[in-house]
């Protein structure tokens, strides 16, 4: 119990509090366990700083039968929901009956994507055996109500979204651990009687706060920075994970997006480092982190980006060792001037297949990698390390390989010099405006563009891409999405109507093939983090974010405003077009943050 014990009358802590917080001060976790517990001798205990609050259906969006002789009164699981099992005999209850030829079965739509579990509250019936229910989970109508098959893709992967539980007789149980919006729930047996009185969603996540903030006039925006933001915070479980549904992972180059977010819109969390410091401990060199060569980059860059949000000089310390150890690891895979790189050679999933683009994003990020590790080594007054880096990335900047037509390519050499920003904007990022698009490495053409200075068509790429989710019904932002998909395509969040496509049945590749396809996934914030940046206009200057140099781009927009974290507390920031084109801009910023406003680049 972490409350503060304040004698009436008073604002000071009682004796009692004050020798709470000491023994709390001196094992936080251990003092807060049971008298019982404390007494196990080697007793292994985990905090946890995820809450859990439970969510009842928005609507019953399905029945298998209007038949009230097999379902009765769905309606009432839409709450309120209380979590207790009660022994009246209420016969507003839902009721659901089995015969022999009818196993009845409701979908339920908790009316946005979350992370959790489902718990039911049963009444009484005459028969006190457990009924058994089939529980599936979906991210899209058409996954909650699909089969485990190799046709469509659906899978139990990781977390189980597709299984059969008994439930108990005058009780209350939880169940479930995956990513969902909607649960069918189906009988098994013939001839039973389930009487629920609640069906909640138990939602897990970090309740923690929203520090930045994004408003402007164009609403379509708006949403999207907000489910970016939404979208990163489902994923920031024990660990920073991929995706809620699959794999539940810490991949690394899944990181730099989400942490690119957490740093806009949450400031710090120690889910960052846990999850840095968790897949370093268990990759010894020279392994490549997730066996990825890229990967191991990002946990520099991350890192790098990290310290100047936070200004932690110690954690960037004991980080030594091992960074020393990968930069040596890199300079290993270098010959002349060109990367060599082993593991696997991988950018983003619709790159895979290009060679050529793979060879020259590798070149770039070696580049970025090598930077960044540069910076570190300076930050660390490790004189002889910061200029072997700075010598491999300024070597690796005299070969200019070609991008292969590539988004992915271009944006990478475009950001690290190897290629001029404009110039790739023109001849690629910009062509065919989001045809070939990624979520993931969207976020580098959306960067790419505005070193190009093309924030007008950054905006319009946001609006089209990230926005075309939004239009098939998505409250989170989906692993990959192709804008082709569009044609004739059926929204995620109804059933798909005869003639239409099934979206989420019917794409995606490689890993997320079909109904396996994550639809809330980490890596696809980047419009949030952008936005943040080159549009309200945050650049960080020194450690801790004590610095900031505040230069807004509005393109078409007409005014913007929002919040921006720093270790001193969040900076207000707004912007307003006058009627001449020129912007006026307010910024009230905490005590020890300096703040220098700059004009928008022309």
């Amino acid at each position: 119990m972490n409350e503060h014990y304040v004698a009436p009358g008073s604002n000071r802590l009682s004796v009692i509090g004050l020798i709470f917080l000491f023994f709390m001060s001196l094992n936080p976790v251990f003092a807060q366990l049971p008298p019982a517990l404390q007494k196990i001798e080697g007793l292994q205990v985990t905090d946890d700083s995820r809450v859990r609050k439970y969510i009842s259906p928005t609507k019953v969006l399905w029945q298998s039968v209007q038949d009230e002789r097999f379902i009765q009164n769905p309606a009432y699981l839409l709450g309120p929901n209380r979590g207790q099992a009660v022994l009246a005999t209420d016969q507003r209850f839902c009721i659901l009956r089995s015969s022999d030829t009818v196993k009845p079965g409701i979908l339920l739509d908790f009316g946005i994507n979350l992370h959790g579990g489902i718990q039911f509250v049963t009444g009484m019936t005459g028969n006190k055996e457990p009924v058994r229910v089939r529980i599936r989970f979906g991210e899209s109508v058409s996954e909650a109500m699909s089969d485990i098959d190799t046709v469509g893709g659906a899978t139990n992967d990781h977390a189980m979204r597709d299984f059969i539980l008994p439930l108990p007789w005058l009780g209350t149980i939880e169940v479930g651990n995956s990513g969902f919006r909607y649960a069918r729930i189906d009988m098994v047996d013939a001839d039973r009687e389930l009487i629920l009185k609640e069906a909640n969603a138990v939602f897990s996540y970090r309740d923690i706060p929203y520090v930045g903030s994004f408003r402007s006039n164009d609403e379509r925006l708006n949403q999207i920075w907000d489910m970016g933001a939404y979208t990163v915070h489902l994923n920031m479980q024990e660990y920073l994970w991929d995706g809620i549904k699959r794999d539940r992972l810490v991949w690394i180059g899944d990181m730099h997006p989400e942490v690119s977010t957490i740093n806009a819109v949450f400031g710090y969390n120690d889910v960052v480092p846990k999850s840095l410091d968790l897949v370093r401990d268990i990759t010894p060199m020279p392994e490549w982190m997730n066996g990825i060569s890229t990967y191991s980059m990002w946990w520099i860059i991350i890192h790098r980006d990290w310290y100047m949000q936070h200004g932690q000089l110690n954690y960037l310390k004991d980080q030594t060792a091992y960074l020393e150890k990968l930069t040596e690891h890199m300079i290993s895979r270098v010959e002349g001037n060109r990367e060599k790189l082993d593991g696997t050679r991988f950018l983003d999933w619709p790159s895979s297949e290009n060679p050529e683009a793979i060879h020259a994003g590798l070149q770039a990020m070696l580049i970025w990698a090598f930077d960044a590790a540069g910076d570190i080594f300076q930050v660390l007054a490790d004189p002889a390390m910061e200029q072997r880096a700075k010598e491999m990335a300024t070597n690796l900047r005299t070969y200019l390989p070609p991008h292969g037509n590539s988004k992915q390519a271009a944006s990478l050499m475009a950001l690290v010099g190897l290629m001029d920003a404009g110039e790739a904007n023109r001849e690629v990022v910009a062509k065919d405006g989001v045809k070939d698009f990624s979520t993931f490495y969207g976020y580098y053409m959306l960067e790419a563009k505005a070193k190009a200075g093309d924030y007008q068509g950054a905006l319009d790429n946001i609006r089209e891409y990230w926005g075309a989710m939004i239009d098939l019904g998505a409250t989170t932002f989906w692993e990959d999405f192709n804008i082709d998909w569009m044609e004739n395509a059926a929204r995620i969040d109804d059933f798909v109507p005869a003639g239409k496509v099934d979206v989420h049945a019917s794409y995606g590749g490689y890993s997320y093939e079909k109904l396996r396809h994550n639809l809330s996934h980490g890596w696809a914030s980047g419009p949030t983090a952008w936005m943040s940046r080159h549009v309200l206009g945050v650049q960080v200057v020194n450690p801790g974010a004590t610095t900031l140099l505040i230069q807004p781009n509005l393109g078409d927009l007409e005014w913007v405003e929002g919040t921006y974290p720093t270790s001193k507390g969040p900076v207000q920031i707004r912007h307003d077009r006058r009627q001449d084109g020129s912007i006026s801009t307010s910024v009230t910023a905490p005590d020890g943050i300096q703040v220098q406003v700059m004009a928008p680049k022309p």
